[in-house]
Protein backbone atom coordinates (compact mmCIF):
# COMPACT_ATOMS: atom_id res chain seq x y z
CA UNK A 1 0.00 0.00 0.00
CA UNK A 2 1.33 3.28 -0.72
CA UNK A 3 0.46 6.41 1.49
CA UNK A 4 1.24 10.10 1.73
CA UNK A 5 2.29 11.87 4.81
CA UNK A 6 0.75 16.09 4.31
CA UNK A 7 1.09 17.90 7.34
CA UNK A 8 -1.71 19.45 8.68
CA UNK A 9 0.14 23.05 8.89
CA UNK A 10 -1.56 24.99 7.26
CA UNK A 11 0.54 26.74 4.44
CA UNK A 12 0.62 30.32 3.78
CA UNK A 13 2.50 33.52 1.52
CA UNK A 14 5.76 33.30 4.28
CA UNK A 15 6.66 29.70 3.43
CA UNK A 16 5.45 29.44 -0.06
CA UNK A 17 8.33 32.85 -0.51
CA UNK A 18 10.66 30.73 1.76
CA UNK A 19 10.57 28.16 -1.18
CA UNK A 20 14.44 28.18 -2.67
CA UNK A 21 15.10 29.77 -6.02
CA UNK A 22 11.90 31.75 -5.63
CA UNK A 23 12.67 35.47 -5.37
CA UNK A 24 15.06 34.43 -8.36
CA UNK A 25 12.39 34.88 -10.53
CA UNK A 26 9.38 36.12 -8.37
CA UNK A 27 11.35 40.15 -8.57
CA UNK A 28 12.25 39.91 -12.31
CA UNK A 29 8.74 37.89 -13.01
CA UNK A 30 6.68 40.96 -11.39
CA UNK A 31 9.00 43.59 -13.62
CA UNK A 32 8.07 42.17 -16.71
CA UNK A 33 4.60 41.16 -16.45
CA UNK A 34 3.59 44.76 -15.46
CA UNK A 35 3.48 46.10 -18.98
CA UNK A 36 1.33 43.79 -20.01
CA UNK A 37 -1.50 45.95 -17.99
CA UNK A 38 -0.15 49.18 -19.83
CA UNK A 39 -0.44 48.06 -23.16
CA UNK A 40 -3.90 48.41 -23.78
CA UNK A 41 -4.79 51.50 -21.88
CA UNK A 42 -1.59 52.87 -24.07
CA UNK A 43 -2.97 52.03 -27.53
CA UNK A 44 -5.91 53.49 -26.68
CA UNK A 45 -4.37 57.06 -24.91
CA UNK A 46 -1.83 57.26 -28.04
CA UNK A 47 -4.37 56.50 -30.92
CA UNK A 48 -7.52 58.59 -29.65
CA UNK A 49 -4.86 61.89 -29.15
CA UNK A 50 -3.76 61.51 -32.79
CA UNK A 51 -7.25 60.07 -34.44
CA UNK A 52 -9.15 62.01 -32.07
CA UNK A 53 -11.40 58.58 -32.29
CA UNK A 54 -12.16 56.59 -29.23
CA UNK A 55 -13.72 53.84 -31.33
CA UNK A 56 -10.41 53.57 -33.62
CA UNK A 57 -8.04 53.49 -30.49
CA UNK A 58 -10.67 50.52 -29.23
CA UNK A 59 -10.31 48.94 -32.42
CA UNK A 60 -6.59 48.82 -32.39
CA UNK A 61 -6.71 48.30 -28.98
CA UNK A 62 -8.74 44.77 -29.64
CA UNK A 63 -6.76 43.70 -32.26
CA UNK A 64 -4.22 43.48 -30.08
CA UNK A 65 -5.93 41.72 -27.74
CA UNK A 66 -7.36 39.27 -30.40
CA UNK A 67 -3.29 38.80 -31.78
CA UNK A 68 -2.20 38.20 -28.37
CA UNK A 69 -4.81 35.57 -26.92
CA UNK A 70 -4.30 33.94 -30.54
CA UNK A 71 -1.12 33.68 -30.98
CA UNK A 72 -0.04 32.82 -26.55
CA UNK A 73 -0.67 28.93 -26.86
CA UNK A 74 1.71 28.83 -29.63
CA UNK A 75 4.56 30.85 -27.15
CA UNK A 76 3.71 28.55 -24.34
CA UNK A 77 3.98 25.19 -26.92
CA UNK A 78 7.15 26.45 -27.99
CA UNK A 79 8.21 27.19 -24.22
CA UNK A 80 7.67 23.76 -23.41
CA UNK A 81 9.59 22.40 -26.05
CA UNK A 82 12.39 24.49 -26.54
CA UNK A 83 12.38 25.94 -22.91
CA UNK A 84 11.06 29.30 -21.63
CA UNK A 85 14.61 31.38 -22.46
CA UNK A 86 14.84 30.36 -25.75
CA UNK A 87 11.07 31.91 -26.64
CA UNK A 88 11.00 35.00 -24.44
CA UNK A 89 14.39 36.65 -25.27
CA UNK A 90 13.62 36.39 -29.02
CA UNK A 91 9.96 37.27 -28.03
CA UNK A 92 10.84 40.80 -25.95
CA UNK A 93 13.37 41.99 -28.80
CA UNK A 94 9.93 41.88 -31.58
CA UNK A 95 7.65 42.83 -28.96
CA UNK A 96 9.67 45.81 -28.17
CA UNK A 97 10.27 46.54 -32.01
CA UNK A 98 6.64 45.99 -32.88
CA UNK A 99 5.47 48.64 -30.48
CA UNK A 100 8.14 51.45 -31.26
CA UNK A 101 7.09 50.79 -35.04
CA UNK A 102 2.95 51.81 -33.41
CA UNK A 103 4.25 54.89 -31.58
CA UNK A 104 5.70 56.17 -34.50
CA UNK A 105 3.16 55.19 -37.27
CA UNK A 106 0.78 56.77 -34.60
CA UNK A 107 2.22 59.84 -34.01
CA UNK A 108 3.40 60.16 -37.92
CA UNK A 109 -0.60 60.12 -38.81
CA UNK A 110 -0.64 56.58 -40.32
CA UNK A 111 -3.77 55.50 -41.92
CA UNK A 112 -5.78 53.29 -39.37
CA UNK A 113 -4.90 49.95 -41.20
CA UNK A 114 -1.72 50.44 -41.01
CA UNK A 115 -1.98 50.47 -37.23
CA UNK A 116 -4.07 47.36 -37.17
CA UNK A 117 -1.33 45.78 -39.08
CA UNK A 118 1.51 47.43 -36.71
CA UNK A 119 -0.93 46.05 -33.55
CA UNK A 120 -0.85 42.23 -34.63
CA UNK A 121 2.81 41.69 -33.87
CA UNK A 122 2.55 43.55 -30.74
CA UNK A 123 -0.03 41.56 -29.85
CA UNK A 124 1.22 38.46 -30.72
CA UNK A 125 5.00 39.12 -29.08
CA UNK A 126 3.19 40.06 -25.74
CA UNK A 127 5.89 38.09 -23.74
CA UNK A 128 3.89 35.55 -21.34
CA UNK A 129 5.71 35.75 -18.30
CA UNK A 130 2.48 35.05 -16.07
CA UNK A 131 2.09 31.63 -17.17
CA UNK A 132 6.14 31.14 -17.16
CA UNK A 133 6.30 31.58 -13.75
CA UNK A 134 3.06 29.44 -12.73
CA UNK A 135 4.96 27.03 -14.69
CA UNK A 136 8.19 27.64 -12.40
CA UNK A 137 5.66 27.38 -9.36
CA UNK A 138 4.73 23.91 -10.63
CA UNK A 139 8.19 22.53 -11.33
CA UNK A 140 9.08 23.35 -8.14
CA UNK A 141 5.65 22.25 -6.20
CA UNK A 142 3.99 19.97 -7.57
CA UNK A 143 1.90 17.54 -5.77
CA UNK A 144 2.62 19.41 -2.52
CA UNK A 145 0.20 21.95 -0.52
CA UNK A 146 1.89 24.57 -1.37
CA UNK A 147 0.84 24.85 -5.03
CA UNK A 148 -3.30 26.21 -4.01
CA UNK A 149 -1.16 28.90 -2.13
CA UNK A 150 1.38 29.89 -5.08
CA UNK A 151 -1.89 29.90 -7.80
CA UNK A 152 -3.47 32.15 -5.43
CA UNK A 153 -0.21 34.43 -5.15
CA UNK A 154 0.14 34.84 -8.77
CA UNK A 155 -3.63 36.08 -8.94
CA UNK A 156 -2.44 38.86 -6.60
CA UNK A 157 -0.10 39.45 -8.43
CA UNK A 158 -1.72 40.11 -11.81
CA UNK A 159 -4.53 42.02 -10.21
CA UNK A 160 -1.85 44.02 -8.34
CA UNK A 161 -0.54 44.38 -11.95
CA UNK A 162 -3.63 45.44 -13.38
CA UNK A 163 -4.38 48.44 -10.93
CA UNK A 164 -0.74 49.63 -11.08
CA UNK A 165 -0.09 49.24 -14.67
CA UNK A 166 -3.38 51.09 -16.54
CA UNK A 167 -2.81 53.74 -13.67
CA UNK A 168 0.71 54.55 -14.56
CA UNK A 169 0.47 54.28 -18.20
CA UNK A 170 -2.33 56.90 -17.78
CA UNK A 171 -0.18 59.39 -15.88
CA UNK A 172 2.86 59.17 -18.17
CA UNK A 173 0.26 59.37 -21.32
CA UNK A 174 -1.22 62.72 -19.55
CA UNK A 175 1.24 63.96 -17.46
CA UNK A 176 4.15 63.31 -19.32
CA UNK A 177 3.70 62.69 -23.44
CA UNK A 178 0.83 60.81 -25.10
CA UNK A 179 3.10 58.17 -26.28
CA UNK A 180 4.99 57.63 -22.77
CA UNK A 181 2.52 55.13 -21.68
CA UNK A 182 3.48 52.43 -24.66
CA UNK A 183 7.39 53.59 -24.45
CA UNK A 184 7.59 53.11 -20.75
CA UNK A 185 5.67 49.52 -22.05
CA UNK A 186 8.71 48.62 -24.31
CA UNK A 187 11.21 49.47 -21.83
CA UNK A 188 9.86 47.72 -19.26
CA UNK A 189 9.26 44.65 -21.46
CA UNK A 190 13.10 44.66 -22.48
CA UNK A 191 14.81 45.04 -19.92
CA UNK A 192 12.58 42.91 -17.71
CA UNK A 193 11.86 40.39 -19.90
CA UNK A 194 15.72 39.48 -20.78
CA UNK A 195 16.38 39.93 -16.99
CA UNK A 196 13.97 36.97 -16.21
CA UNK A 197 15.12 34.79 -18.94
CA UNK A 198 18.32 35.28 -17.66
CA UNK A 199 17.25 32.99 -14.12
CA UNK A 200 18.42 29.84 -15.72
CA UNK A 201 18.51 27.95 -12.49
CA UNK A 202 14.69 28.02 -12.04
CA UNK A 203 13.84 26.80 -15.30
CA UNK A 204 11.70 23.99 -16.01
CA UNK A 205 13.07 21.39 -17.79
CA UNK A 206 11.85 21.46 -21.59
CA UNK A 207 10.47 18.31 -23.90
CA UNK A 208 13.75 18.05 -25.02
CA UNK A 209 15.59 17.53 -22.32
CA UNK A 210 12.59 16.47 -19.55
CA UNK A 211 13.07 12.99 -22.51
CA UNK A 212 16.00 12.80 -23.23
CA UNK A 213 18.00 9.11 -22.87
CA UNK A 214 13.96 8.37 -21.43
CA UNK A 215 12.18 5.01 -22.92
CA UNK A 216 9.19 5.37 -20.42
CA UNK A 217 9.03 9.48 -21.15
CA UNK A 218 5.44 10.08 -22.49
CA UNK A 219 5.12 11.55 -26.10
CA UNK A 220 4.58 15.22 -26.03
CA UNK A 221 0.87 16.39 -26.75
CA UNK A 222 -0.80 19.69 -27.24
CA UNK A 223 -2.76 20.70 -23.82
CA UNK A 224 -5.64 21.70 -26.18
CA UNK A 225 -5.98 17.90 -26.65
CA UNK A 226 -6.74 17.15 -22.94
CA UNK A 227 -10.73 17.91 -23.15
CA UNK A 228 -10.46 19.47 -19.82
CA UNK A 229 -8.70 21.83 -20.72
CA UNK A 230 -11.09 23.08 -23.51
CA UNK A 231 -13.32 23.43 -20.19
CA UNK A 232 -11.65 25.39 -18.72
CA UNK A 233 -10.53 27.69 -21.75
CA UNK A 234 -14.50 27.81 -22.05
CA UNK A 235 -14.35 29.03 -18.17
CA UNK A 236 -11.84 31.83 -18.51
CA UNK A 237 -13.75 33.41 -21.36
CA UNK A 238 -16.35 33.89 -19.07
CA UNK A 239 -14.28 35.52 -16.80
CA UNK A 240 -12.70 37.84 -19.35
CA UNK A 241 -16.14 38.66 -20.75
CA UNK A 242 -15.96 40.06 -16.90
CA UNK A 243 -13.11 42.03 -17.31
CA UNK A 244 -14.14 43.83 -20.55
CA UNK A 245 -17.62 43.99 -19.63
CA UNK A 246 -16.91 45.75 -16.55
CA UNK A 247 -14.16 48.17 -18.00
CA UNK A 248 -16.33 49.98 -20.60
CA UNK A 249 -19.66 49.70 -18.55
CA UNK A 250 -18.43 51.31 -15.75
CA UNK A 251 -16.72 53.82 -17.93
CA UNK A 252 -20.33 54.48 -19.39
CA UNK A 253 -21.67 54.46 -16.19
CA UNK A 254 -19.77 57.22 -14.67
CA UNK A 255 -20.41 59.71 -17.68
CA UNK A 256 -24.15 59.08 -17.60
CA UNK A 257 -24.19 59.97 -14.15
CA UNK A 258 -22.02 62.85 -14.86
CA UNK A 259 -18.77 62.11 -13.12
CA UNK A 260 -16.20 60.35 -15.15
CA UNK A 261 -13.81 60.15 -12.18
CA UNK A 262 -15.88 58.03 -10.92
CA UNK A 263 -14.81 55.16 -13.33
CA UNK A 264 -11.46 54.74 -11.81
CA UNK A 265 -13.01 54.33 -8.01
CA UNK A 266 -15.60 51.62 -9.28
CA UNK A 267 -13.00 49.79 -10.84
CA UNK A 268 -10.81 49.62 -8.30
CA UNK A 269 -13.47 48.65 -5.98
CA UNK A 270 -13.94 45.62 -8.21
CA UNK A 271 -10.26 44.73 -8.45
CA UNK A 272 -10.12 45.32 -4.81
CA UNK A 273 -12.13 42.62 -4.28
CA UNK A 274 -10.60 40.20 -6.70
CA UNK A 275 -7.33 40.77 -4.67
CA UNK A 276 -8.96 40.48 -1.06
CA UNK A 277 -10.53 37.32 -2.09
CA UNK A 278 -6.87 35.52 -4.13
CA UNK A 279 -5.34 36.26 -0.78
CA UNK A 280 -7.60 34.56 1.16
CA UNK A 281 -7.99 31.44 -1.06
CA UNK A 282 -3.67 31.25 -0.42
CA UNK A 283 -4.38 31.05 3.22
CA UNK A 284 -6.97 28.92 3.56
CA UNK A 285 -6.02 25.06 3.89
CA UNK A 286 -9.18 23.92 1.81
CA UNK A 287 -10.91 20.48 2.26
CA UNK A 288 -13.29 20.65 -0.21
CA UNK A 289 -12.30 19.86 -3.94
CA UNK A 290 -11.29 22.23 -6.59
CA UNK A 291 -13.29 21.09 -8.82
CA UNK A 292 -16.42 21.36 -6.38
CA UNK A 293 -14.78 24.70 -5.71
CA UNK A 294 -14.94 25.57 -9.00
CA UNK A 295 -18.68 25.26 -9.40
CA UNK A 296 -19.33 26.54 -6.34
CA UNK A 297 -17.02 29.69 -7.37
CA UNK A 298 -18.31 30.34 -10.69
CA UNK A 299 -21.87 29.93 -9.01
CA UNK A 300 -21.15 32.99 -7.08
CA UNK A 301 -19.80 34.88 -10.23
CA UNK A 302 -22.33 34.19 -12.35
CA UNK A 303 -25.34 35.30 -9.92
CA UNK A 304 -23.54 38.42 -8.79
CA UNK A 305 -22.61 38.99 -12.52
CA UNK A 306 -26.45 38.54 -13.67
CA UNK A 307 -27.61 41.46 -11.04
CA UNK A 308 -24.81 44.20 -12.66
CA UNK A 309 -27.40 45.41 -15.11
CA UNK A 310 -30.34 46.39 -12.09
CA UNK A 311 -27.52 48.31 -10.27
CA UNK A 312 -28.88 52.58 -10.58
CA UNK A 313 -26.82 53.90 -7.98
CA UNK A 314 -22.83 54.32 -7.93
CA UNK A 315 -23.09 53.11 -4.22
CA UNK A 316 -24.96 49.76 -5.13
CA UNK A 317 -22.84 49.35 -8.32
CA UNK A 318 -20.17 49.28 -6.42
CA UNK A 319 -21.12 46.98 -3.94
CA UNK A 320 -22.22 44.46 -6.66
CA UNK A 321 -18.62 45.06 -7.90
CA UNK A 322 -17.16 44.42 -4.92
CA UNK A 323 -19.01 41.05 -5.09
CA UNK A 324 -18.10 40.51 -8.45
CA UNK A 325 -14.52 40.92 -7.64
CA UNK A 326 -15.12 38.07 -4.51
CA UNK A 327 -16.10 35.71 -6.65
CA UNK A 328 -13.85 36.03 -9.50
CA UNK A 329 -10.46 35.08 -7.89
CA UNK A 330 -12.25 31.17 -6.17
CA UNK A 331 -12.84 30.79 -9.76
CA UNK A 332 -9.46 31.86 -11.54
CA UNK A 333 -6.99 30.34 -8.84
CA UNK A 334 -8.91 27.32 -8.70
CA UNK A 335 -9.14 26.85 -12.52
CA UNK A 336 -5.26 27.52 -12.46
CA UNK A 337 -4.92 24.42 -9.80
CA UNK A 338 -7.08 21.89 -11.84
CA UNK A 339 -5.17 22.73 -15.00
CA UNK A 340 -2.01 21.66 -13.75
CA UNK A 341 -3.27 18.23 -12.62
CA UNK A 342 -4.52 17.39 -16.47
CA UNK A 343 -1.94 18.10 -18.17
CA UNK A 344 1.66 16.65 -18.35
CA UNK A 345 4.53 18.44 -17.36
CA UNK A 346 5.41 18.82 -20.82
CA UNK A 347 2.73 20.90 -21.82
CA UNK A 348 2.52 23.60 -18.24
CA UNK A 349 3.27 26.89 -19.71
CA UNK A 350 1.08 26.02 -22.94
CA UNK A 351 -1.71 25.15 -20.66
CA UNK A 352 -0.96 28.20 -18.89
CA UNK A 353 -1.07 30.70 -22.01
CA UNK A 354 -4.62 29.28 -23.50
CA UNK A 355 -5.90 29.93 -20.01
CA UNK A 356 -4.26 33.61 -20.26
CA UNK A 357 -4.96 34.06 -23.74
CA UNK A 358 -8.91 33.08 -23.04
CA UNK A 359 -9.08 35.83 -20.42
CA UNK A 360 -7.55 37.96 -23.08
CA UNK A 361 -10.31 36.71 -26.12
CA UNK A 362 -13.13 36.99 -23.98
CA UNK A 363 -11.63 40.16 -22.56
CA UNK A 364 -11.38 41.66 -26.10
CA UNK A 365 -14.72 39.99 -27.61
CA UNK A 366 -16.58 41.64 -24.64
CA UNK A 367 -14.87 45.39 -25.02
CA UNK A 368 -15.81 45.08 -28.45
CA UNK A 369 -19.93 43.98 -27.78
CA UNK A 370 -20.37 46.19 -24.61
CA UNK A 371 -19.27 49.36 -26.35
CA UNK A 372 -21.44 49.00 -29.04
CA UNK A 373 -24.57 47.91 -26.74
CA UNK A 374 -23.47 51.14 -24.54
CA UNK A 375 -23.43 53.36 -27.18
CA UNK A 376 -26.71 52.22 -28.76
CA UNK A 377 -28.55 51.59 -25.08
CA UNK A 378 -26.64 52.93 -22.33
CA UNK A 379 -24.75 50.95 -19.64
CA UNK A 380 -27.58 48.78 -18.54
CA UNK A 381 -27.43 46.98 -22.05
CA UNK A 382 -23.51 46.64 -21.79
CA UNK A 383 -23.57 45.22 -18.19
CA UNK A 384 -25.56 42.04 -19.97
CA UNK A 385 -22.36 40.96 -21.57
CA UNK A 386 -20.67 39.69 -18.03
CA UNK A 387 -24.14 38.24 -17.39
CA UNK A 388 -24.49 36.14 -20.66
CA UNK A 389 -21.22 35.51 -21.02
CA UNK A 390 -20.90 33.78 -17.31
CA UNK A 391 -23.96 32.03 -17.56
CA UNK A 392 -23.04 30.44 -21.05
CA UNK A 393 -19.48 29.42 -19.35
CA UNK A 394 -21.06 28.28 -16.42
CA UNK A 395 -23.64 25.69 -18.02
CA UNK A 396 -20.70 24.84 -19.74
CA UNK A 397 -18.65 23.78 -17.10
CA UNK A 398 -21.72 21.96 -15.44
CA UNK A 399 -22.09 19.99 -18.50
CA UNK A 400 -18.72 18.74 -18.47
CA UNK A 401 -17.01 18.90 -15.30
CA UNK A 402 -16.60 15.00 -15.63
CA UNK A 403 -13.93 15.84 -17.90
CA UNK A 404 -12.23 17.85 -14.78
CA UNK A 405 -11.29 14.67 -13.72
CA UNK A 406 -7.49 14.70 -12.59
CA UNK A 407 -4.71 12.52 -14.88
CA UNK A 408 -3.38 10.78 -12.16
CA UNK A 409 -6.25 8.97 -11.51
CA UNK A 410 -5.54 7.26 -14.97
CA UNK A 411 -1.98 6.41 -14.06
CA UNK A 412 -3.02 4.99 -11.41
CA UNK A 413 -4.99 2.69 -12.92
CA UNK A 414 -2.65 1.76 -15.24
CA UNK A 415 -0.10 1.09 -12.63
CA UNK A 416 -2.28 -1.40 -10.86
CA UNK A 417 -3.29 -3.17 -14.12
CA UNK A 418 0.37 -3.09 -14.13
CA UNK A 419 1.06 -5.02 -10.89
CA UNK A 420 -1.97 -7.37 -11.28
CA UNK A 421 -0.07 -8.81 -14.68
CA UNK A 422 3.00 -9.02 -13.02
CA UNK A 423 1.28 -10.99 -9.85
CA UNK A 424 -0.66 -13.65 -12.69
CA UNK A 425 2.58 -14.81 -14.32
CA UNK A 426 4.38 -15.21 -10.97
CA UNK A 427 5.56 -18.63 -10.33
CA UNK A 428 7.28 -20.14 -7.25
CA UNK A 429 7.64 -23.84 -6.64
CA UNK A 430 8.65 -24.23 -2.67
CA UNK A 431 8.92 -27.66 -1.12
CA UNK A 432 10.63 -28.92 2.40
CA UNK A 433 11.58 -32.23 3.90
CA UNK A 434 12.14 -32.81 7.47
CA UNK A 435 12.42 -35.19 9.67
CA UNK A 436 10.32 -38.27 9.83
CA UNK A 437 9.41 -38.33 6.30
CA UNK A 438 7.08 -34.57 5.89
CA UNK A 439 6.90 -33.34 3.18
CA UNK A 440 5.45 -29.74 1.65
CA UNK A 441 5.41 -28.50 -1.36
CA UNK A 442 3.58 -25.06 -2.43
CA UNK A 443 3.42 -24.01 -6.32
CA UNK A 444 2.23 -20.97 -7.37
CA UNK A 445 1.85 -20.95 -11.42
CA UNK A 446 -0.55 -19.37 -14.40
CA UNK A 447 -0.75 -16.59 -16.34
CA UNK A 448 -4.54 -16.70 -16.73
CA UNK A 449 -5.72 -17.11 -13.28
CA UNK A 450 -3.09 -17.55 -9.97
CA UNK A 451 -3.07 -21.45 -9.39
CA UNK A 452 -1.91 -22.83 -6.08
CA UNK A 453 -0.58 -26.45 -5.18
CA UNK A 454 -0.05 -27.50 -1.81
CA UNK A 455 0.93 -31.04 -1.04
CA UNK A 456 1.65 -32.47 2.75
CA UNK A 457 3.17 -35.98 3.46
CA UNK A 458 3.15 -36.91 6.96
CA UNK A 459 4.13 -40.19 9.19
CA UNK A 460 2.26 -42.75 8.15
CA UNK A 461 1.73 -41.85 4.59
CA UNK A 462 -1.37 -39.63 5.58
CA UNK A 463 -1.39 -37.02 2.20
CA UNK A 464 -3.27 -33.86 2.31
CA UNK A 465 -3.68 -32.18 -1.30
CA UNK A 466 -5.40 -28.69 -1.46
CA UNK A 467 -5.18 -26.82 -5.35
CA UNK A 468 -6.94 -23.39 -5.99
CA UNK A 469 -6.96 -22.17 -9.31
CA UNK A 470 -8.44 -19.10 -10.94
CA UNK A 471 -7.60 -17.43 -7.19
CA UNK A 472 -7.34 -13.70 -7.65
CA UNK A 473 -4.41 -11.36 -5.40
CA UNK A 474 -6.36 -8.69 -3.22
CA UNK A 475 -4.17 -5.14 -4.43
CA UNK A 476 -4.81 -2.04 -2.41
CA UNK A 477 -4.42 1.37 -3.48
CA UNK A 478 -4.64 3.99 -1.01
Amino acid sequence: MASTVVSEKRPGYGQLLRTPGALSFLIPGFAARQPFAMLTIGIVLLVQHTTGSFGSAGAVAAVTGVSMALFAPQSGKLADRFGQRAVLVPGVLVHSAAVSLLVVLALAGAPLWALFLAAVPAGASVPQVGPMVRARWAAKLDGTPLMPTAAAFESVTDEFTFVVGPVLATALCTGVHPAAGLITEAALTLVGGLFFAAQRATQPAHGLLATAGRADAEPHRSALSVPGVRVLIVAFLGIGAVFGGMQVSLTAFSEEIGNPGANGLLYGVFAAGNMLAGIAMGAIAWKTGPRRRLILGYTGLTLAAALLWTAHSAVLLGALGLVVGLCIAPALITGYTIVETLIPASARTEAFTWLTGAVALGQALAVTVAGRLADAHGSTAGFLVPAAGTALAFVTLVALRGKLKPREASRIAARVSATVARTATTSATTSVTGPGGTSATTSVTGPDGTSATTSVTGPGGTSATTRGVGHRVPVTVD
